[in-house]
C-alpha cells in the first residue's frame, strides 16, 4: 500500500517528514495503570511517542500519538466534569487507565484516557496520531478509497480526534474499556512509559482548541513539525525553537 503511495502522490517524502518528527518509543510494553494514576498534565506530555493499539476483526490498528489535551475537574471550566458527576462523563472519576469515549455534538467519538487518584475527574484526549499498522482499513473506516491526494498525503486520515476513532473504529462500546490490555490499549518503553530520544523534535506546549471556556490554559502538547498534528501554533512553535537555541 505504501509503495502505491510512494508512485501515486510522493509520499516518500511525506513518510520521510513523519518518521524524523517523532519520539522514538519502544511497541512491546502496554503502559500499566500505575502510569495513569499521575497528575494528568505530566501523563498528556508523557504520551507523546507512545502507540495507541487497537485490535479489531478487521486487523490492527496503530498509530503514534503526536498531539494531546488534558482535562482536569473541578478547575478547568471545559471539562466534562466541571459541575460534577453525571452518567455521561462517570468514567472520567475512575480509575485510571481506562477509556472515557463520548460524542462530540452528535457526530463524532473522542478517545480519552481516564488518570489521576479515583475520584478525581481527568482525562487527556488524544488528539492526533501518526498511522503505522491497518492504514487500509483506517481508509474504509473512514469512507476513503484512497488516501487524500495532495500536500498533506495521508495526513489527513488521523489529525484529529475525530478522524482518528472513526479510523480506528473506536465507539461507544469501549466507553469504559481498559486500556493496559488488548483489545484496546497504549504501548510504551520497557519501563512502562514512552521513551524520548534526545534528538526529538521539541514538544509545544500550547492552547487547547474546539472549546469555548478555559481557553486560556496551555495544556495541549504536541510534536513541533510533524504532519499529523492537527492544528499547528506558529507562535509557540517559533517560541519553543528559539528556546531550543539558547
Amino acid at each position: 500500500m505504501w509503495k502505491m503511495y510512494h508512485k501515486a502522490c510522493g509520499v516518500d517524502r511525506i513518510m520521510d517528514t513523519r518518521m524524523t518528527t517523532l519520539p522514538s518509543f519502544h511497541t512491546d510494553v502496554p503502559l500499566d495503570r500505575a502510569f495513569y494514576e499521575r497528575p494528568t498534565l505530566d501523563i498528556a506530555r508523557e504520551l507523546i511517542g507512545a502507540l495507541l493499539v487497537h485490535d479489531t476483526v478487521k486487523g490492527r490498528f496503530s498509530g503514534v500519538i503526536v498531539e494531546t489535551e488534558a482535562y482536569i475537574a473541578p478547575e478547568d471550566a471545559a471539562c466534562h466534569a466541571y459541575r460534577g458527576m453525571t452518567p455521561r462523563n462517570r468514567v472520567m472519576f475512575g480509575p485510571a487507565g481506562h477509556a472515557y469515549v463520548y460524542r462530540s455534538y452528535g457526530i463524532h467519538y473522542m478517545l480519552n484516557v481516564v488518570t489521576e487518584s479515583e475520584g478525581i475527574a481527568a482525562a487527556v484526549l488524544i488528539r492526533a496520531v501518526a498511522p503505522r499498522e491497518g492504514l487500509d482499513n483506517m481508509l474504509d473506516n473512514r469512507g476513503l478509497s484512497r488516501p487524500p491526494v495532495g500536500h498533506k498525503g495521508v495526513t489527513t486520515v488521523t489529525n484529529g480526534p475525530g478522524r482518528l476513532c472513526q479510523a480506528f473504529g473506536i465507539g461507544p462500546d469501549l466507553n469504559g474499556a481498559g486500556l493496559t490490555a488488548p483489545p484496546l490499549y497504549i504501548a510504551g518503553g520497557a519501563t512502562g512509559a514512552p521513551s524520548v530520544a534526545d534528538d526529538t523534535p521539541p514538544i509545544v506546549q500550547t492552547t487547547r482548541i474546539g472549546i469555548t471556556r478555559a481557553v486560556d490554559l496551555p495544556w495541549r502538547f504536541y510534536v513541533r513539525g510533524n504532519p499529523h498534528v492537527s492544528v499547528r501554533d506558529r507562535a509557540a512553535e517559533s517560541k519553543v525553537e528559539s528556546e531550543s537555541r539558547k
